[in-house]
């Protein structure tokens, strides 16, 4: 896949198939917080630009991940929600096909700078999981784990949210490995790095628990409109 800047070249997939996290790559990532890379200023406005402030469109979609691209087959794949729900499950992947299927277009922002707009996903709403699930009334985060190891949390509003789907499909075909196929998450309200890739279990939790890139870092919430990329 061709690269769109030098910039993304640093955080970008060229990575091994397995193995651990590649180092340098975080380490860069950690530095960009330390440092406060590509935050603008800017004081929001009253009403919201479609491309946020530092950020670039692309067209291609550029990829990364922590230099582990896991191979997920359909055949053994899980998805386990558990925690302070009344109704904890495990779906099988024919499971997950069995669920209500939804389509929602929305854009990327990624927190190294590129947009990418109209992006049209398939997959199934995280607020039929949450129905499904029922939270107790002390859950107030989700805790998102994935196949590569990664974890990234989310406020239970921010999850229950209309555009958050569990996508298996990107423009009319199913998620590639590289892009988190069989099955990740799609949070367009927030930075990608909340949008979990590869997804295996979602914790319902009440204190809020920072995941890989929140303790090195990275913001809380992420909100690309208002330049959350570091805490």
């Amino acid at each position: 896949m061709a690269k769109d800047s030098p910039d993304d070249m640093m955080a970008e997939a060229a990575s091994p198939q397995g193995g651990p996290p590649e180092s340098k790559l975080i380490e860069t990532k950690r530095a960009w917080a330390r440092e406060g890379r590509l935050l603008t200023g800017a004081a929001p406005g009253a009403e919201r630009p479609r491309l946020p402030p530092g950020q670039r469109l692309v067209t291609s979609w550029p990829v990364l991940d922590l230099g582990i691209q896991p191979e997920v087959d359909t055949n053994t794949w899980t998805l386990t929600v558990e925690g302070l729900v009344d109704r904890p499950f495990t779906w099988s992947w024919a499971d997950f096909q069995a669920q209500p299927v939804v389509n929602d277009t929305s854009d990327i922002h990624c927190v190294t700078s590129w947009s990418r707009y109209d992006n049209h996903w398939q997959g199934v709403s995280a607020r039929h999981l949450v129905t499904l699930a029922q939270p107790q009334p002390d859950a107030a985060h989700v805790l998102l784990h994935s196949h590569d190891g990664y974890t990234t949390n989310l406020r239970l509003a921010a999850f229950d949210d209309a555009d958050v789907l569990l996508a298996t499909r990107w423009e009319g075909q199913p998620l590639t490995r590289e892009h988190g196929g069989p099955v990740r998450l799609v949070v367009p309200k927030a930075y990608f790095w909340k949008s979990a890739k590869w997804i295996r279990r979602i914790q319902f939790i009440n204190d809020d628990t920072p995941g890989f890139w929140e303790v090195r870092g990275y913001h809380n919430e992420g909100d690309p409109w208002t330049e959350q990329r570091y805490g």
